[in-house]
């Protein structure tokens, strides 16, 4: 029975999965059936669930909560061929993606971005954040095709924008000032890159002011860079203070936190704290850009991983790029980027759980998502799997998945059997007792 086949037979109807292990907040995976609505939310969970539904036998595969991809850039996906960054910095592929920006069409944006959106589903991502550049050579193009994508994938996956004001060299700060409130009324959060701005003080009130008229959440790509000298985290905090935006501010990439001293380190965790910020590493773009003009012993790159893990603070990781002049790699593939993270992060095979959280709750709660996870009332944005548990999950990862989206079935990778399973599942559907 083919995927097309499953979602006819599953369209607008309740359904229960039955014998499922499920992967609820402690990682640890507990045996329950879960009712599924014809809405497709998460309606019961509970042992040995009865009603007159259609019962699709489990038997003993793993269901995980969908995975959060909460740091792309979809307006540049897929340009490498397009943009070359012979340099393979971050200066380097600034100037790449601005010179195709300026003449880039909104049906090559959305052509593009929706391959990646349909790869990234398929793997089991059913949310997304993307950054989406707002400039004097992207123009609007870029956020106004996301807006019409984040409106025809509603049915499928969770779209935020974020409104990506790039303060590129030369550009006066007028024209951000005159555009912002424009771009931020199409847009989900406000976001920006300090550390590159001729005047980092004013550009950051532009945006914290902006956030706060729209009531938006802020997330700032924060000091991708390795110079200790000129971090930006305190003038960022006292605007957190200053607008109101405790909660409501992410910190993305934060790299300067691995080169500066250890006190001051503390210093800024403890101060991240008290205002509830988040943060979101990005391994595959910090591994690539960063340290080229190191001679020895290059910098991974990345912030504090396992410093700011075993501080509590929320640190979630993300793909960024995905085959761009930022990163010339990435398939959309969360269970990789959590092993880049795990590796290049210097966590610890102990970590599995803490990794999983980073591509599902942590992710969730920065990106404020209300109806996410293995919990009654919450969307059936589901994957699974035949992995034993989540130390499988992360480690190897499956041979054989099967997403769902709002309890639809949108992808599935063949595979022999499901876990403790002797039949292949979607030869089952439709068996009734």
């Amino acid at each position: 029975m083919d995927i097309e086949r499953l979602k006819r037979m599953l369209a607008g109807r309740p359904y229960l999965l039955c014998g499922g292990r499920l992967l609820t907040a402690d990682a640890v995976p507990s045996r329950a059936d879960i009712l599924v609505s014809s809405d497709g939310k998460i309606e019961r969970i509970g042992l040995d669930l009865e009603g007159a539904v259609e019962r699709i036998e489990l038997s003993g595969a793993l269901v995980s909560a969908a995975f959060v991809d909460c740091h792309q850039h979809l307006d540049k996906t897929g340009v490498l061929k397009f943009a070359p960054n012979p340099s393979g910095t971050l200066q380097g592929a600034r100037d790449a993606f601005a010179g195709y920006a300026r003449f880039a069409p909104a049906d090559d944006i959305i052509l593009r971005a929706t391959r990646t959106m349909a790869r990234c589903l398929s793997r089991g991502t059913t949310a997304i954040r993307t950054h989406i550049n707002v400039d004097k050579d992207a123009g609007f193009r870029g956020i106004e095709a996301m807006a019409a994508l984040r409106q025809q994938w509603s049915d499928r996956m969770v779209l935020q924008l974020v409104a990506f004001l790039i303060p590129h060299p030369n550009q006066d700060l007028e024209w951000l000032e005159d555009n912002i409130d424009s771009a931020v009324a199409m847009a989900d959060a406000v976001g920006g890159t300090p550390a590159v701005s001729e005047d980092p003080n004013r550009y950051l009130d532009i945006l914290f002011a902006s956030a706060a008229r729209h009531g938006r959440p802020l997330d700032l790509h924060m000091d991708e860079h390795l110079d200790a000298s000129r971090h930006l985290f305190e003038a960022v905090f006292d605007r957190v203070e200053k607008y109101n935006m405790q909660g409501r501010t992410v910190l993305s990439h934060s790299s300067v936190l691995s080169a500066v001293p250890r006190k001051a380190f503390e210093r800024i965790r403890e101060h991240m704290l008290e205002l509830d910020i988040g943060v979101v590493t990005l391994p595959a773009a910090n591994l690539y850009l960063q340290g080229r003009d190191q001679d020895v012993l290059p910098p991974r790159g990345l912030t504090r991983v396992a410093d700011l893990v075993r501080g509590k603070v929320p640190l979630a990781t993300a793909s960024d790029n995905i085959q761009d002049p930022f990163v010339p790699t990435g398939s959309g593939d969360m269970l990789e980027v959590g092993r880049w993270t795990l590796l290049a992060g210097h966590l610890h095979a102990d970590d599995m759980a803490q990794v999983y959280a980073m591509i599902t709750t942590v992710p969730a709660r920065l990106m404020g998502l209300q109806n996410y996870g293995l919990r009654e009332g919450a969307r059936a944005d589901l994957v699974i799997t035949d992995c034993e548990d989540v130390i499988d999950l992360i480690s190897r990862g499956p041979d054989r998945m099967l997403v769902m989206s709002r309890g639809q079935p949108v992808s599935e990778r063949p595979g022999s059997s499901w876990h403790k399973a002797d039949e292949n599942i979607t030869t089952r559907m439709g068996e009734t007792r």
